[in-house]
């Protein structure tokens, strides 16, 4: 939602171009960091309760960055938004997988990754919208629509596949400890430093190149999440189809050529097509990701989603640090500097060895953790 609206964030709150692209920092790495333990902390304190108050949380620091009048403050509320929703991914996504088959998995993750992808593409509209009358128009907005969420949180009522209470003693740290939570965070890492640079790019290079306002520059940032929110439910079945790693390989090629030409396209029409592209190839590559975590470890899925998602949320606050001073020496630059973030995550995938997201894997992960939840 800020991506569009920072030079009216600049504006708003007196200060540069470069300090209000903090505000995406200060989102993210309160995000990121309580990321490490929000999900085990979650499913420990129990889902629904935790994404409530999480939920209430979020509504009051958006309200707060409607109110603040300095830049200092407004970081400040942008930072409990981040704290607050670092309590709400992961347990949603640990929620799904414990609430569908394995052998559907990437399926509904798809269908996740859909509505995550209209969040994108209607983001960038609310934020530019907002920004050409008032860009305090959208906090208040994410004020309503998190206080909404606060009274529909997934139940915690276990499943008839997955026995035994949610968040009962499969809550361990120590089983995040194996190589598949590993390998999940450094994509996942990758991935959103990439992504969250994308936006921002573009934002920039419509309106530098082809002098779009806030509204316009916002519809454009919009066709990411729109191509992801209509091609998702697709692509999480190809990923049942073919196996997470070689799919995971391909789509993450796909964004990065994505990427890497939009810095160069001479026309709009073209960069919108790009986008959308970089909008599919993106919301394919997040499924990857999400599969990677919940069935890295069965006893604990949400602690996994959280480690995975304090990665990829790291690399969307380092984004603009990293990205935008790349930027200002050439448009080309900073989309390169993004694209090549892709290298080392296909790299990750490519010699992680087996693919974890096997049905027959899945099925084996299963009856360890029925033995497990046994045991205890």
């Amino acid at each position: 939602m800020a991506a569009p609206m920072l030079p009216e964030l600049s504006a708003g709150l007196d200060t540069s171009l470069s300090r209000a692209s903090w505000a995406v920092t200060a989102y993210m790495i309160p995000f990121a960091v309580i990321m490490l333990v929000s999900g085990t902390l979650g499913e420990r304190w129990g889902r629904a309760r935790t994404m409530q108050w999480a939920y209430v949380g979020y509504a009051i620091g958006s309200l707060a960055c409607a109110m603040a009048p300095s830049l200092g403050l407004f970081l400040a509320a942008r930072g409990l938004q981040g704290a607050a929703n670092a309590f709400t991914s992961p347990l949603l996504v640990a929620a799904i997988s414990d609430a569908v088959p394995p052998r559907l998995l990437g399926r509904a993750l798809g269908v996740f990754g859909s509505l995550q992808a209209a969040g994108q593409a209607f983001a960038p509209l609310v934020g530019g919208a907002a920004a050409a009358v008032d860009y305090r128009l959208a906090f208040v907005a994410s004020a309503l629509a998190a206080s909404t969420l606060a009274i529909t949180a997934p139940s915690d009522s276990p499943v008839p596949h997955r026995p035994g209470p949610v968040g009962a003693p499969r809550s361990h740290w120590r089983a995040l400890a194996n190589r598949r939570v590993a390998v999940s965070c450094a994509v996942a890492f990758c991935l959103y430093l990439a992504t969250t640079g994308l936006q921002l790019l573009v934002a920039l290079r419509a309106g530098d190149r082809f002098g779009l306002g806030p509204d316009v520059r916002g519809l454009v940032i919009a066709a990411f999440g729109t191509a992801g929110l209509v091609t998702a439910p697709r692509m999480g079945r190809l990923a049942d189809r073919f196996g997470i790693r070689p799919f995971g390989i391909t789509v993450l090629i796909g964004f990065g050529g994505c990427v890497l030409v939009s810095g160069v396209v001479p026309t709009l029409w073209l960069l919108v097509a790009l986008v959308a592209g970089a909008g599919v190839t993106s919301t394919a590559s997040r499924v990857t990701v999400n599969a990677l975590a919940v069935r890295s470890t069965p006893t604990n899925r949400g602690g996994a989603m959280s480690l995975t998602q304090a990665g990829q949320f790291l690399g969307s606050a380092l984004a603009p640090l990293v990205l935008l001073p790349a930027s200002t020496a050439g448009s080309v630059a900073g989309f390169t500097v993004a694209a090549a973030a892709m290298i080392p995550a296909t790299l990750v995938l490519a010699v992680a060895g087996e693919d974890p997201v096997t049905t027959a894997g899945a099925a084996l992960g299963e009856r360890r953790q029925r033995r497990t939840l046994a045991r205890h």
